[in-house]
C-alpha cells in the first residue's frame, strides 16, 4: 500500500509539539485520522505549538485531525476524549503514548511535586490511556498501543542521577511488556525509543549539557514509528525497537538528513548502553 494508514485513526497523547507532533504528521502524509490530545490548549511563551496549531498541520499534510483538550492524569479527561475521538472517527485503531514529564534531578533535588507529576503522567498516564482505548482497539482491524519508553535496563548508572525519572519511565517500559503479553494476539504493544537525543522542547531539561547540533530531528522516530504501526499487530509485539534499527531493518541506509546539524557528533539518548 502507497498509503498504509489512510483511514486508519491514532490518538497520540502529548502531541501537541516535538515527536507526538512528528508522529501525527507523518501519519498525516499517509491520509490518517489523527487526534491530537494534550493538555496545550492556548498558546504558551515558554512552549512552541497547542493542539490547534498541529491540527492545523495535520489537515495541510493531507490528513484528518481532531485536537482535544485532555490531561493525561485525569480519568474523565482521558475517557471523555477517547468517547469523542471514537465517536468522530467512528473507531480507535492506534494508540501512541507520548505524554511525557521529565525532571532529571538526584533524589535530594527532586521536590515530591515533580515526583507526582512524573509517575502521574508516565506511568500512570499510560496505564490509564490504554486501558481507555481498549475497547475500540479490540474491535479495530490492525491495532496497535505504542509507547515511548526506553529498553529496561537495570545498569545503576541509569538510576544513580535521576532515579524518580527512571522510574516513571521504566514503568512505562513495564506496561509494554504486560501488555503485550496480557493482549497476544488482539492487540500489538511494542516500545519505541531514539538511539541519539532528539532536538524538542524537552532538551532544556537536559541543563543544556546537549546542545541541538548534536541531536536528532523528531522525524527520525515518526518514521521509525510509521513502520511499526503499519506492521501486522500479530507478528510483531513485546519489542523494545530502537528508532536507528527499525528504520536499518526497513532498509534505510543514510540517517544524516536526520540530524540537525550533519556531520556533527551526535549524543547518545538516556538507558542506551
Amino acid at each position: 500500500m502507497t498509503d498504509p494508514l489512510r483511514g486508519k485513526t491514532l490518538f497520540i497523547t502529548g502531541a501537541s509539539r516535538g515527536i507526538g507532533a512528528a508522529i501525527a504528521l507523518r501519519a498525516a502524509a499517509d491520509g490518517a485520522n489523527v487526534v491530537i490530545a494534550a493538555k496545550s490548549d492556548k498558546p504558551n511563551p515558554k512552549l512552541p505549538g497547542t493542539i490547534h496549531t498541529v491540527a492545523a498541520e495535520v489537515e495541510q499534510a493531507g490528513g484528518h485531525a481532531l485536537a482535544l483538550p485532555m490531561d493525561v492524569r485525569d480519568e474523565e479527561s482521558v475517557h471523555a476524549a477517547m468517547d469523542r475521538a471514537a465517536a468522530h472517527f467512528s473507531g480507535i485503531d492506534i494508540l501512541v503514548n507520548n505524554a511525557s514529564a521529565i525532571w532529571l534531578a538526584d533524589t535530594a533535588g527532586t521536590p515530591m511535586k515533580r515526583f507526582d507529576l512524573m509517575l502521574s503522567v508516565n506511568l500512570r498516564g499510560t496505564f490509564l490511556s490504554s486501558q481507555a482505548a481498549l475497547p475500540w482497539l479490540l474491535k479495530a482491524e490492525n491495532p496497535h498501543i505504542l509507547n515511548m519508553a526506553p529498553p529496561p535496563n537495570l545498569a545503576p548508572k541509569w538510576f544513580a542521577r535521576h532515579t524518580a525519572y527512571t522510574i516513571s519511565k521504566y514503568g512505562m517500559s513495564l506496561c509494554t511488556l504486560g501488555m503485550a503479553a496480557e493482549f497476544a494476539g488482539h492487540v500489538a504493544v511494542n516500545a519505541l525509543w531514539p538511539r541519539t537525543v532528539i532536538a524538542t522542547a524537552a532538551l532544556a531539561m537536559l541543563g543544556g549539557v546537549v546542545p541541538p547540533s548534536q541531536c536528532r530531528k523528531p522525524q527520525i522516530v515518526a518514521d521509525a514509528a510509521h513502520a511499526i504501526l503499519t506492521g501486522d499487530h500479530r507478528s510483531c509485539s513485546g519489542r523494545f525497537l530502537i528508532d536507528e534499527d527499525v528504520l536499518r531493518e526497513a532498509g534505510v541506509t543514510d540517517f544524516s538528513g536526520y540530524a540537525v546539524q550533519p556531520g556533527a557528533t551526535l549524543a547518545p539518548d538516556l538507558f542506551l548502553d
